[in-house]
């Protein structure tokens, strides 16, 4: 969420900068800050009148105690009336801020100077790109294909058991799955993460926290009875770990990592580019989270964002990374790379992993903070993520890049993970 005092002295400044996010913020910024000046005006009214209610109550004690009876009386009538007007300032201060709460969050976040103007995913920025694509046998398949042939992963029986969406893993398709986790978590490790095992049920005030709720409410799958959401992203309830706490400045940066599965409705979503597991409403995820302080959080940002390459170099496979323009960019984040993998067999570039930059916008909603050590006063902490990384399109890049004749290669960093190289 957007903080009040940045829109009340950058009005103009924000009102462009969420031009580039194609975000039209005149109309909803004006009522923003005429809603401040109007809660601002019913505030002053408030502490007038309960000033004047306790100067009274006050006085209404020494005329008692001069038998000036009907002084008193006429304090205390005037008392009742201030009660009214009390109560009357209170009813419009509370309507002012639930209206001008209810307005901030259809606000999203500021895009970083960087970020490529644009409207679609075409108009992204292409950053860096590493390593050769293979050139495969002839008669090579795409994944969906060949975990029918080595009987890795039953889309159909998803389908019966659950819905589309919903894969079955089995043999080594299963073994290839959690050697992927268990990599990507000892890795995670290796660079400093603490490891964190969160619930994947989440309440509304965690889904608020991250920006989830209300912007993607109809995008996650939701538990009516309990009032509870499964998570899209291990972000969500990992990042609620500080919600409402002041951390020492000298405590930053946080790193933790975690494991989930992560459960997305994707509701329209069709076709061929969908197909097997390009895109799924269950998959499994392992999540990078950073707090960290302002002054270098965009430095962190890039120490994520050569982590996720690292990982990718270890595993062998050809990927690229882009700077998403305004019109690509999730709601919440002010700066994005997205990392694609190229898959041979579709013969399309594949997005395994987003590393963002929230800056303050979810700590303001989260009320995260960090005790300067300087000045000694609570300032808002950044907040970073990233895929590290999202597994269905890495297992999907695995199957077709390294598929040859005789099977498909296990790449050798994954090899001590799964106890085979070969899968036939």
């Amino acid at each position: 969420m957007l903080q009040l005092s940045y829109l009340a002295n950058h009005t103009q400044e924000a009102i462009e900068k969420l031009a580039k996010k194609n975000f039209d913020a005149q109309e909803i910024v004006a009522a923003i800050l005429s809603l401040d000046q109007s809660r601002r005006s019913h505030q002053a009214h408030l502490d007038q009148s309960l000033n004047e209610s306790n100067a009274l109550a006050k006085e209404i004690g020494s005329l008692l105690k001069e038998n000036k009876t009907a002084e008193a009386q006429q304090a205390k009538t005037k008392t009742a009336e201030l009660k009214e007007q009390v109560k009357g300032y209170k009813e419009k201060l509370d309507a002012d801020q639930l209206a001008l709460d209810n307005l901030l969050v259809t606000l999203p976040n500021i895009p970083h100077h960087s970020v490529p103007q644009g409207k679609t995913p075409e108009q992204n920025e292409i950053i860096a790109t590493h390593g050769t694509i293979p050139t495969l046998h002839s008669g090579a398949q795409p994944h969906w294909e060949l975990c029918q042939k080595y009987k890795l992963i039953d889309f159909e029986l998803g389908v019966k058991i659950t819905g589309a969406g919903f894969p079955v893993y089995r043999g080594k398709g299963a073994k290839l799955q959690r050697a992927l986790i268990n990599f990507f978590l000892d890795n995670a490790e290796q660079a400093g993460y603490l490891e964190i095992q969160p619930p994947i049920l989440i309440n509304k005030a965690s889904g608020f926290g991250t920006g989830q709720l209300p912007d993607k409410d109809g995008q996650m799958y939701y538990a009516g009875i309990d009032e509870l959401y499964l998570i899209p992203t291990a972000e969500v309830p990992v990042t609620n770990i500080y919600r409402d706490v002041i951390v020492k400045e000298s405590e930053l940066p946080i790193k933790n990592a975690a494991y989930t599965p992560c459960f997305r409705r994707e509701a329209g979503s069709y076709g061929k580019d969908v197909r097997g597991l390009n895109r799924l409403h269950q998959f499994d995820k392992v999540e990078i989270v950073q707090v960290a302080h302002p002054k270098n959080s965009y430095e962190v940002l890039e120490e994520m964002q050569q982590y996720v390459a690292s990982l990718l170099q270890k595993l062998g496979l050809p990927y690229r990374i882009l700077r998403l323009c305004g019109g690509d960019m999730s709601f919440t984040s002010a700066l994005t790379y997205d990392f694609e993998v190229y898959s041979t067999a579709q013969e399309r570039w594949l997005e395994v992993s987003s590393v963002s930059n929230f800056e303050t916008y979810q700590t303001n909603r989260l009320k995260l903070r960090y005790k300067s050590d300087t000045d000694g006063k609570n300032h808002l902490a950044h907040t970073l993520n990233g895929s590290a990384l999202a597994l269905p399109r890495i297992v999907a890049s695995i199957l077709e890049n390294y598929q040859t004749p005789d099977g498909i290669t296990v790449p050798s960093a994954l090899v001590p993970y799964t106890g085979f190289e070969l899968i036939n």
